[in-house]
């Protein structure tokens, strides 16, 4: 049932997909403006989405007339315009005070659970026993855990200038991975 070969692939392969490390920036981005990350709403919301999708997730795209390559595009906004907030220095994204909902969105969706993932997800489903994609995805988010938690310590090392550098080139990335997604989905 369970074979570490298989947890061990499932985990990278997501773990490259999420992304978390290359993340930072954007996390630290939220942090400033929310004041605040909540790395446990965050981690359990990716979490639940991640499993949800993973058990119903073309049943429900299905469902409701959408196909992959719409919700792909819709994630590929979402991402260019935090790409766009990251290199300009601008706030596209307004946070609500009473909500402090930048834990939720964009933070667990869609930027750790997001069009990739969760296409990656229907894919390692195909491809792996379930319960070992499910331990693939739980060490996932108990590494996202330690990074959201880490977040004032990581901008502390990585100090103002190394902050900037990091959002602006991560903000690039970002560009380029929402124009990746509008070429193979469009």
């Amino acid at each position: 049932m369970f074979s570490l070969k298989e947890i061990l692939s499932v985990t990278l392969t997501l773990f490259a997909i999420i992304d978390i490390l290359g993340s930072i920036p954007i996390i630290i981005q939220i942090r400033q403006r929310e004041g605040k990350i909540h790395s446990e709403k965050a981690t359990i919301v990716a979490g639940v989405l991640m499993v949800a999708f993973l058990f119903v997730g073309q049943s429900i795209l299905s469902l409701i007339g959408v196909d992959f390559q719409s919700f792909a595009l819709a994630g590929a906004i979402v991402i260019f315009l935090i790409g766009l907030e990251m290199i300009l220095g601008i706030q596209l994204f307004r946070s609500d005070p009473l909500a402090s909902s930048g834990s939720i969105v964009p933070l667990a969706f869609p930027l750790i659970v997001g069009a990739g993932t969760m296409t990656t997800l229907l894919s390692l489903r195909a491809a792996y026993s379930l319960p070992n994609v499910l331990v693939g995805i739980g060490l996932n988010l108990v590494f996202v855990y330690i990074v959201l938690k880490s977040s004032v310590w990581i901008e502390h090392k990585l100090g103002k200038a190394g902050e900037d550098i990091l959002r602006r080139v991560f903000g690039v990335i970002l560009l380029a991975i929402a124009i990746k997604l509008f070429k193979a989905n469009f």
